[in-house]
């Protein structure tokens, strides 16, 4: 098995330490343990849940993939569902089956070594049927829409050289109307991460050139955000808010989609008195002046 030593077997007269204490054995041994459960499918649902309380070791995401057939076992868990998201007929058993095998798509998706493993296979396609579900009454939808985004946001949290490759899959494969779709009818939680990705996406040159060069996704962008801050009660979620102003701000840099944004950014926002009482961190009220003082240069 990969980063294990060639012996288990430690010299007891030896001084030396071992790089691997028997406590890092026995947790592997644990997880290649209810790897093999998975393969057995009346102890599949089982091994789901336990799976998912490793997932603090960080050799748990390469040990997942380099797995025979365990990518396939999460993807059919992922495609059983399907059938009951329209009509809606999911149950929270069920759906919460699903959330533990996502669980762990999103940690291979965290992993620095499985991470582009995921993009490559194209796994994140299978759960965009989760990001389109409409559902807003049962409870477990939402849990399920939030554990697919956190797949997503998994893969677009860490910024490094690969980072442009997945943005450009991610794009390539349409994710950012779902993400608005999540916007539209998640939870404060889920509209939170689906703006963080989109944020994540505007923040790199092709998604900044794709939601603000072509007017019909600039619109269906912004009309989204803006009705967001509309509906917002009281004081608004900060980290929500603070992603929609890192959208605003991209779109903002845009010159063309600049002089757009003058006429249906929220009003909301313009008004010092409410950003004042809605801006808890310094940096996010930094955030939304910036963006006036872009929409000014336009007007």
């Amino acid at each position: 098995m990969e980063n294990l030593p060639e012996t288990l077997y430690v010299d007891p007269t030896d001084g030396s330490s071992s790089s691997v204490t028997t406590d890092e054995f026995s947790e592997r041994a644990r997880i290649e343990h209810f790897i093999n459960l998975l393969y057995q499918p009346l102890h599949r649902e089982e091994a789901l849940v336990l799976l998912n309380k490793e997932r603090r070791c960080n050799d748990m995401p390469v040990m997942l993939w380099n797995a025979k057939n365990v990518s396939f076992i999460l993807l059919q868990e992922i495609s059983m569902a399907y059938k009951l998201l329209s009509p809606a007929a999911l149950s929270m058993k069920e759906a919460t089956r699903v959330c533990n095998a996502l669980a762990l798509m999103q940690s291979m998706a965290s992993h620095p070594d499985t991470r582009m493993n995921i993009v490559k296979a194209k796994l994140p396609v299978y759960i965009y049927p989760f990001l389109n579900t409409t559902e807003k009454a049962a409870k477990h939808f939402d849990y399920l829409r939030l554990t697919s985004l956190g797949v997503i946001g998994a893969l677009v949290k860490v910024e490094d050289a690969n980072t442009p490759e997945i943005i450009h899959f991610l794009l390539d494969t349409e994710v950012l109307p779902l993400c608005l779709r999540c916007i539209e009818v998640g939870s404060d939680l889920a509209k939170t991460v689906a703006a963080f990705i989109v944020s994540k996406i505007l923040l790199y040159d092709e998604g900044q050139r794709y939601c603000g060069t072509f007017p019909e996704r600039f619109f269906s962008i912004t009309k989204v955000l803006e009705k967001t801050v509309d509906e917002f009660h009281g004081k608004p979620p900060s980290q929500l808010l603070k992603h929609i102003l890192k959208c605003f701000l991209r779109l903002s840099e845009v010159s063309r989609a600049c002089d757009a944004l003058v006429k249906c950014y929220p009003a909301r926002l313009r008004d010092p008195a409410y950003l004042n009482f809605a801006c808890e961190d310094m940096a996010v009220r930094r955030m939304a002046d910036q963006v006036l003082q872009n929409l000014a240069r336009s007007i």
